[in-house]
């Protein structure tokens, strides 16, 4: 099969919409099937296989902000491609975001796959036409029952809910990065709604020998940098490679993922557990479609500092208990493997292909999914 999929945010940014497109291209590739990725680039292609089309343009949205490429160049690369590429199927990532996913709607080259990954708000659903872009689409998807719903408030329709996925081997092969002292990691963009000040405001309660490793950068970084600049248990080391992303994740003691709001999907949460760390973040609904309490992870109230370090010490200072996470954490990882995910998409894509759509009248129906979590 000849699958084109189309990403609307850069893939030299950080992001877990990236993350999956990524690997799912992957793991497509690895089943034999010939794949490649169109998405905005600033700078090189992250891997082989992908078609650059452009540099993006970063735009707030959800509480965040979003490298995306509405212009007018990235529209003519992307029908350009297309019209070059013969695709079986197209697979869309937030279809109705601006840039070459609207595009190809328009064009509609091929039968169509949309995933919608987004919970909380879109201003995307405000904008005239939307409803008749989404009808172009031969099957719909969401990662999450949060994001199907903001996808059927918006638009209407019926959607697929189908798990976002982890590649366990990349986890399997990395090499740990380990410290002298326990280390706690952070990784996500430095922004109000990810919650890292209230991990650093939580440090301050923490034994003076703990260390934190603090990913990414964002709005916020150079503000935090100076409120917390006499922590020097706090090393801030911007952005990181993805191997290195693996080394401290897989070397931490602890991972942390402090977020407020607007997650529908804990696809870091997955990675922690795929690399075997333990997991303190907070209590979601979009992370509770990975992690159920008081089994895979630790969760606490989101933005209660004084919460999330008795949890911290909690896993630090308790080997039996951070043992417990690890093994239950990489056992639920294993239920969300790529492999999983990308066989789930190929039937998706042969239904598209055969003019089939979801098989039920519900607003959405759970594919991949027993109970909370993905069947085995």
């Amino acid at each position: 099969m000849r699958i084109g999929i189309i990403s609307p945010y850069s893939l030299t940014s950080a992001g877990g919409v990236q993350v999956q497109v990524l690997g799912l291209a992957r793991s497509l590739a690895d089943r034999g099937h010939a794949v490649r990725v169109l998405a905005p680039c600033d700078g090189a292609p992250p891997q082989t296989g992908v078609t650059p089309l452009g540099a993006s343009i970063p735009t707030f949205t959800n509480g965040s902000v979003a490298p995306i490429a509405p212009d007018f160049a990235c529209t003519l690369r992307t029908v350009r491609a297309l019209r070059d590429e013969e695709f079986d199927v197209l697979h869309l990532h937030e279809p109705l975001c601006p840039g070459p996913t609207q595009t190809a709607l328009f064009l509609r080259s091929a039968p169509i796959v949309g995933t919608w990954h987004a919970a909380g708000e879109s201003m995307a659903y405000l904008v005239p036409g939307t409803r008749w872009l989404a009808s172009r689409i031969a099957v719909r998807a969401a990662v999450s029952a949060e994001a199907a719903q903001m996808a059927t408030d918006g638009v209407g329709g019926t959607y697929e809910v189908v798990f976002n996925g982890v590649e366990l081997d990349r986890f399997d092969e990395a090499t740990a990065m380990r410290v002298g002292g326990p280390t706690i990691a952070y990784i996500g963009r430095h922004e109000p709604r990810k919650g890292l000040t209230v991990l650093l405001d939580a440090m301050s309660k923490l034994p003076e020998g703990v260390r934190l490793w603090v990913m990414s950068r964002g709005p916020q970084t150079e503000e935090l940098q100076r409120r917390y600049q006499h922590d020097h248990r706090i090393e801030w080391l911007g952005p990181v490679s993805d191997a290195e992303k693996l080394a401290r994740i897989k070397g931490a003691d602890v991972f942390c993922v402090p977020s407020l709001h607007g997650e529908s999907f804990g696809v870091v949460l997955l990675e922690a557990m795929a690399a075997g760390t333990p997991v303190v973040a907070s209590d979601l609904a979009g992370y509770r479609n990975v992690a159920r309490v008081g089994d895979e992870a630790e969760l606490v109230p989101p933005g209660d500092s004084a919460v999330l370090a008795k949890a911290l010490t909690r896993v630090l200072a308790q080997p039996d208990r951070a043992a417990d996470l690890v093994a239950a954490g990489r056992q639920r990882a294993e239920q969300f493997s790529m492999a999983r995910l990308a066989q789930t998409y190929l039937d998706i894509y042969e239904r598209a292909i055969d003019g089939r759509s979801a098989a039920s009248g519900a607003q959405f129906s759970r594919r991949g999914f027993d109970h909370g979590g993905p069947m085995g």
